[in-house]
């Protein structure tokens, strides 16, 4: 496995135990639909929340959430509405980024909620 894919597996790992914490149920990880993957989607409080977790080893070339585009927002907005329905599920639904920082000096764990109204 490539190095920057098991940094990724290791944030989505980091992020899971980080929102557990927090008092999120983990109702799903790496849900796929279509061309989407939702990292993890959770739940809390009559919340579904879809998470995006970005995991880098230094904010050099930008902050980890700067790395989410507008196309692949349109996916996970596509895959989430799959999920509802499919699961018949009435909550109101947020779309979250979990930004990760890991490397020798640390790891650095921030939470966006409702991040794509931040974009």
């Amino acid at each position: 496995m490539a190095e920057h894919n098991a940094l990724g597996k290791e944030g989505e790992q980091l992020a899971a135990t980080f929102l557990t914490q927090k008092g999120y149920e983990i109702l799903e990880k790496n849900y796929r639909y279509l061309k989407a993957e939702v990292d993890l989607i959770v739940k809390k409080e009559g919340f579904i929340v879809a998470v995006e977790v970005k995991t880098r080893s230094t904010p050099e070339f930008g902050n980890p959430q700067d790395f989410v585009k507008p196309k692949q927002v349109q996916r996970l907005v596509q895959a989430m509405n799959n999920y509802v329905i499919k699961n018949d599920l009435d909550l109101e639904v947020r779309f979250d980024i979990i930004a990760i920082i890991k490397n020798k000096r640390g790891t650095q764990i921030e939470h966006l909620e409702d991040a794509f109204y931040h974009f």
